[in-house]
């Protein structure tokens, strides 16, 4: 009985050591950012100054670095991008650094396990130099992105008194058009957020082919008000017009037609005032 019991016993402190969670002297974090239709996503652990001197004390300059703490710093991404213009495929890598008193290097390795001591250069997908910057300090290592377009963004490393950033870009233009041709001919709702998106870019002519498409798919207040707003960018304010009304109509009853409502009446009365108004010619006695 006593062995059953003492057994019971051991059981028991290894399932309760197998369940305790301890908190990491440097605490795992993550950041995620979309740029454009490209999602870029980063785990890494967040070391704390502690009142030491970091950079050509702690991290020796000239020496490579995980880029944290912990296990490696990994990024992910779902497309293609460039980092400081040179191209990284798409993929998931681990994260170096170089730090050193002058520019550093941001490295980008295949192996996603690799630590500073199994790390091999001949692994490195790509290295970009950087211009590290002085700051106020910083106490927890913290890597995040600013300044975001649709097409690119920084992507900084911040620590103690030092902080590099490299530009991401991806080619959300390539990548949308590439999409809009996969677009099935049967579907109204994404030919006409795609002639959204063209005409916001400009591409009036093949804006405008879709929206026809959708339209002659099924009418609806969407389509409808964006092949008006195509008209009107290519001056054609009479059918403009003419494609609004339909959509004001088309639209009355629609629950979701209200937070368009104000946008196409003033479109309208912004339109009908620019028509040219033709004078008839008086003939003569």
């Amino acid at each position: 009985m006593k062995k059953i019991f003492l057994s019971l016993l051991i059981l028991s402190s290894i399932s309760v050591s197998a369940q305790l969670r301890l908190p990491q002297p440097s605490s795992a974090a993550s950041v995620s950012q979309t740029i454009g239709t490209t999602d870029l996503s980063i785990k890494y652990s967040r070391p704390n100054v502690k009142g030491r001197e970091i950079f050509g004390k702690l991290l020796p300059f000239d020496k490579i670095w995980r880029t944290g703490a912990n296990a490696a710093t990994q990024i992910t991404l779902s497309n293609d991008a460039s980092i400081e213009g040179a191209k990284l495929p798409v993929g998931t890598y681990s994260i170096f650094s170089i730090p050193a008193s002058g520019d550093w290097t941001l490295i980008f390795n295949k192996d996603i396990t690799a630590s500073e001591q199994s790390y091999s250069q001949e692994k490195d997908a790509l290295r970009v130099t950087v211009k590290p910057q002085s700051i106020a300090k910083v106490e927890s290592f913290i890597i995040d992105f600013s300044d975001i377009t649709d097409s690119t963004a920084n992507l900084n490393i911040s620590w103690a008194d030092k902080k590099i950033s490299a530009k991401v870009a991806v080619e959300t233009s390539k990548l949308i058009e590439s999409s809009i041709s996969k677009v099935s001919v049967d579907n109204a709702n994404a030919l006409r957020t795609a002639a959204d998106y063209l005409q916001g870019k400009g591409k009036l002519d093949q804006a405008l082919k879709l929206a026809n498409a959708s339209i002659g798919l099924t009418e609806t207040f969407r389509n409808l008000w964006t092949k008006a707003q195509i008209l009107s960018k290519l001056g054609n304010y009479a059918e403009a017009v003419s494609f609004a009304k339909k959509s004001q109509d088309l639209g009355q009853g629609d629950a979701s037609f209200g937070f368009l409502k104000e946008t196409i009446e003033k479109g309208i009365s912004e339109w009908t005032s620019k028509i040219p108004v033709i004078t008839p010619v008086k003939k003569r006695k």
